[in-house]
C-alpha cells in the first residue's frame, strides 16, 4: 500500500520556513515560538479544528515545582524513580528546571490556573510525587484549558498558516552531499488534494499511539502517525515497548476505541480502589497503596479484570466533600454514563494511555535525520524512562516545544531542490475499519499489560497478514477514506515495531511486563533503538517513489 502510485494525481507544492505536524500542546507551543521569532509556519492537523490530540482530554495537571519546600531537584528525583532505571537524570533535571520557567511564563501570559485565597496556584499531589506540585486549571480540565489558551493565541498569530483536515502521508527526505535531510511533508488536504509542504525544517508533534489498542484513553486521531512517518523516513525510534496503561479508565461497554479516564488526582484526593467485595486492595499490593506508581496500580487492577472480576473506584468520600465541583469533568463523565459517584463506587479498568517511547531525539528535539525535529509524546527524550511520572506529559510538551523552536532558529537551512513524490495509493473502503479493529483487538490481547514470547510471536505474524490484507484493498478517493487508509498504514507499522521491541526486551521493567521473564535484569538497563529496517521485509513495502523535479 506504500509502493503503488497514481501518476495522474497532481501534487501541489507550497513553501514555508517550518512545517509543524500536530495540533496538541507541543505542536501549538512550537508554532507560536517559531512564528513569534519571525518564521513562516505551516501547522498541519488532520482534525477538523484546533486543538487536536490527547492534550485536550488531559484531566490531570502539570507537574511543576512551584510550591514552598519543593525544588526542581526533588521533582527530577521523583521522575527518575518512576522511570524504573531508564530515565536519564540529566534530562529529568532539565525538564524540572525548565518547566518552572516555562509554566511561570504561561501563567504570567494569562493561562488561567486554579488558585487559593492567597492568589497562589493550588497544587495537588499524585502518585509517586513526594510533594504537592500538580498545577490545575479548570479543576480536572487542565489539558482542555491549556490547549484552548494556546489555540486562541495560534489563531491570532499572523505568521502561522493553519491547515485543518490535512492528513500527513510521508516525509520527503533528500540525499545530499552531507547525507540525508528532511525537506517537507506530503499531505492530503480535504478540498485541495495532495500537497507537498516544502520546508528546511519539519517538526513532528503528532502525539501518541493509544488507538493501536482496543481500549484507550486517547482520542481517535492518536494512531501513531508521527512515529510511522519518521520510521518510514529511516529515523531512529527508541523504547517502543514501554506503553503506559492508565489504571482507572471508566469500564463501560462499547466497540474498540476511547474510554474516558478518571484522573489520578482522584486517588491523590483520597479515592480508594475496591474489589467486588468492597476491599481496598492496593494496600496489599504496595506500601503507597493508591499512590503507587501507575504501572503497579494498573497491573493490580488488570489482574483482577483478567480473571473476570470487577474493580471499582470509590469516590463517595470525595463527593461528600464537594468533589463534583472540584472534578467537574469526572462528574460529567459519570453522569453521561448514568453513574452517581455519590451513591456507589464506579467501575474502572486499565486502558492504553501514554507511550514513553517514540522518535529518538536529543535535548533540543533533533532526530537522527537533519531537518527533522520532534516534541511531545511522539518523541523519546529519555525523560520518562520505562514508566512516566504522573502529570509530566504536558510539562514535557511545553518544555521541549520551546527547546525545539530555540534550537531550530539557530540552524537556518538554505532552500534546496526538492524531489516531488507521486501521490501514494492509499487503501480504502469499509474494510479499513475492520482491519483496524482486528489489529486493535490483537494488540490488546497479545501486547497489553502482560506479554509473553509466544503471544508476541503470534502478534507479529498476524500483523504481517493484516498488512498484506491492507495492500489488497481498493484505493481510497476522498479525504475521509484517505485519512482512514493512512491511519491504517501507520497503526500497522507502529504495531509491528512495538511488538518487535517487546519481543527483544526479555525482562519486566516499568510498564513492560513479560510473564515469561518476570524479573528485572541489570543487563537490560539500557534503551532499545529500532529503525524501519529492523522489521522483516515480508509484507512490508518501501515508501512511495519520487520523481526528481525542481521546485
Amino acid at each position: 500500500m506504500d509502493g503503488a502510485s497514481y501518476p495522474v494525481s497532481p501534487v501541489q507544492v507550497v513553501h514555508s520556513d517550518v512545517v509543524v505536524v500536530g495540533s496538541g500542546t507541543a505542536g501549538m507551543a512550537a508554532s507560536l515560538a517559531l512564528a513569534q521569532a519571525g518564521r513562516r509556519v505551516r501547522l498541519l492537523t488532520k482534525t477538523d479544528d484546533l486543538p487536536g490530540g490527547s492534550s485536550l482530554w488531559a484531566q490531570g495537571g502539570v507537574a511543576v515545582a512551584l510550591g514552598a519546600g519543593d525544588s526542581a531537584a526533588d521533582h527530577a528525583a521523583d521522575t527518575v524513580v518512576a522511570g524504573a532505571g531508564l530515565t536519564d537524570p540529566a534530562m529529568a533535571r532539565l525538564l524540572a528546571e525548565a518547566g518552572i520557567a516555562e509554566m511561570s511564563a504561561l501563567l504570567e501570559a494569562g493561562l488561567p490556573a486554579d488558585r487559593g485565597a492567597d492568589g497562589k496556584p493550588l497544587l495537588g499531589r499524585e502518585a509517586a510525587h513526594g510533594r504537592h506540585r500538580i498545577l490545575h486549571a479548570g479543576g480536572d480540565a487542565t489539558g482542555r484549558t491549556l490547549v484552548t489558551f494556546l489555540a486562541d493565541r495560534v489563531r491570532a498569530t499572523p505568521g502561522i498558516s493553519i491547515h485543518t483536515r490535512a492528513a500527513a502521508a510521508d516525509l520527503v527526505v533528500r540525499e545530499t552531499g552531507r547525507g540525508r535531510r528532511a525537506q517537507g511533508v506530503l499531505a492530503y488536504e480535504d478540498g485541495v488534494g495532495w500537497v507537498l509542504h516544502v520546508a528546511p525544517h519539519v517538526v513532528l508533534a503528532t502525539g501518541g499511539t493509544g488507538q493501536l489498542w482496543a481500549v484507550t484513553t486517547n482520542p481517535p486521531e492518536a494512531t501513531g502517525d508521527g512515529m510511522a512517518l519518521a520510521a518510514r523516513a529511516g529515523a531512529h525510534l527508541a523504547d517502543l515497548e514501554f506503553v503506559q496503561f492508565h489504571p482507572t479508565a471508566l469500564a463501560v461497554a462499547g466497540p474498540p476505541g476511547r474510554r474516558p479516564l478518571l484522573t489520578e488526582a482522584l486517588r491523590g484526593a483520597g479515592a480508594k480502589v475496591l474489589d467486588a467485595g468492597g476491599h481496598a486492595f492496593m494496600a496489599d499490593e504496595h506500601p503507597d497503596a493508591e499512590l503507587a506508581p501507575r504501572d503497579v496500580v494498573a497491573r493490580a487492577i488488570g489482574r483482577r479484570v483478567a480473571r473476570g472480576e470487577k474493580v471499582f473506584l470509590d469516590l463517595r468520600p470525595i463527593w461528600a466533600a464537594g468533589g463534583a465541583r472540584k472534578f467537574p469533568t469526572v462528574a460529567g463523565i459519570c453522569a453521561e454514563a448514568g453513574l452517581d459517584p455519590a451513591a456507589a463506587p464506579v467501575p474502572v479498568a486499565p486502558a492504553a494511555h501514554y507511550h514513553m517511547g517514540g522518535v529518538l531525539t536529543d535535548a533540543d528535539g533533533r532526530t537522527s535525520i537533519p531537518g527533522l525535529w520532534a516534541a511531545g509524546e511522539v518523541a523519546c527524550t529519555h525523560v520518562h524512562g520505562a514508566n512516566r511520572l504522573a502529570s509530566n506529559s504536558l510539562l514535557e510538551a511545553v518544555v521541549f516545544a520551546g527547546r525545539v523552536a530555540a534550537a531550530l532558529m539557530a540552524e537556518p537551512a538554505a532552500p534546496q531542490p526538492v524531489a516531488v513524490p507521486h501521490a501514494p495509493m492509499v487503501p480504502g473502503g469499509a474494510a479499513t475499519a475492520d482491519l483496524a479493529a482486528e489489529a486493535q483487538l490483537l494488540m490488546a490481547e497479545k501486547v497489553g499489560l502482560v506479554r509473553d514470547g509466544m503471544g508476541l510471536a503470534e502478534a507479529a505474524l498476524r500483523l504481517q497478514g493484516l498488512t498484506l490484507a491492507a495492500q489488497r484493498l481498493v484505493p481510497a478517493r476522498d479525504y475521509a477514506g484517505i485519512r482512514a487508509g493512512l491511519e491504517l498504514r501507520n497503526r500497522l507499522l507502529l504495531s509491528r515495531l512495538v511488538v518487535e521491541a517487546a519481543k527483544r526486551r526479555e525482562e519486566s521493567r516499568g510498564a513492560h511486563t513479560r510473564a515469561d521473564h518476570p524479573e528485572t535484569r541489570d543487563a537490560w538497563r539500557h534503551h532499545q533503538i529500532l529503525t524501519y529496517s529492523d522489521l522483516s521485509r515480508v509484507a512490508e513495502v518501501e515508501p512511495a517513489t519520487t520523481r526528481e523535479t525542481r521546485s
